[in-house]
C-alpha cells in the first residue's frame, strides 16, 4: 500500500469519527459508523488504481454498493466542511487529490477475478 492510499484511509477514518461524534454523540464509533469505516477501508484495499487514484467521487469505477455510497456521501457532507477547521492539512490534500486526472478504467483480467 502506498502513501496515497494510506493517506486516504487515514482521512476516511477521521471523517467517520467526526461524523459519528457529531451525529450520534458517542465517544466511540457506533455500530453503523464502525461498519461504514470497515467497508470504506476494505474498498480502498481493493482499489484497482491504488496510488494512481483520484478521489472516489471522481473515480470511473464505483466500488461501493449504492446504499453504502449514499452513506459515505452523507458522512462527507457533514465532515468535509469541518475538516477545514479541525484537520486543514488533510482537507487540503484531499481537495488536491480530487483535482488529479481521472485514471482510465483498468482492463479486466478474467484469470485473476
Amino acid at each position: 500500500m502506498g502513501d496515497r492510499v494510506n493517506r486516504e484511509k487515514d482521512t476516511i477514518q477521521v471523517m467517520v469519527r467526526m461524523y459519528c461524534r457529531g451525529q450520534h454523540g458517542g465517544a466511540r464509533l457506533c455500530a453503523d459508523c464502525q461498519a461504514l469505516e470497515e467497508y470504506a477501508l476494505m474498498r480502498l484495499e481493493k482499489c484497482p488504481f491504488q496510488d494512481g487514484k483520484t478521489t472516489c467521487a471522481k473515480c470511473p469505477v464505483h466500488c461501493y454498493k449504492p446504499a453504502m455510497r449514499e452513506k459515505v456521501r452523507q458522512m462527507m457532507r457533514y465532515s468535509g466542511p469541518r475538516m477545514l477547521l479541525r484537520h486543514p492539512l488533510k482537507a487540503v490534500l484531499h481537495i488536491l487529490d480530487g483535482r488529479r486526472d481521472v485514471p482510465e478504467k483498468p482492463i479486466r483480467n478474467p484469470i485473476t477475478e
